[in-house]
């Protein structure tokens, strides 16, 4: 059983994100649920919740297992250079079920959606 943390330890120097958050914002990313990180982990969902809330410390097991989990490195998970930075890889599952939806929409939808699309994407990069 996981050891629970009494310790209220501020985040490392130059991170802004504590571990459990930075567990649960790589999961949010990927599109995964808590029960879905949890199932590829082997746990119940109960302790990844635990684990990114920092009522449980990652043993050196469970980081490798989140980091595999996740398709991160440990050292990504753990220590990353930048937070935050842009997802490089696979999109989300989040992304890839909204893309298959679009893909059986009728054409005109299809280029009206897309457009719609470029259109806020366009607006989001000049703020």
């Amino acid at each position: 059983m996981p050891r629970v943390s009494r310790l209220k330890l501020p985040p490392l120097q130059g991170q802004d994100e504590a571990l459990g958050e930075r567990v649960a914002r790589l999961r949010k990313e990927r599109g995964y649920s808590q029960v879905e990180l949890a199932e590829r982990i082997g746990i119940i969902q109960a302790l990844v919740s635990d684990y990114e809330t920092g009522k449980l410390r990652l043993s050196a097991e469970m980081a490798v297992r989140f980091a595999l989990a996740l398709e991160v490195s440990t050292d990504e998970l753990l220590y990353p250079k930048k937070a935050g930075r842009p997802l490089t890889g696979k999109p989300s599952k989040r992304v890839l079920r909204r893309l298959q939806q679009i893909e059986v929409l009728p054409r005109p939808q299809q280029a009206a959606l897309l457009r719609t699309i470029d259109t806020f994407l366009k607006g989001a990069a000049v703020r």
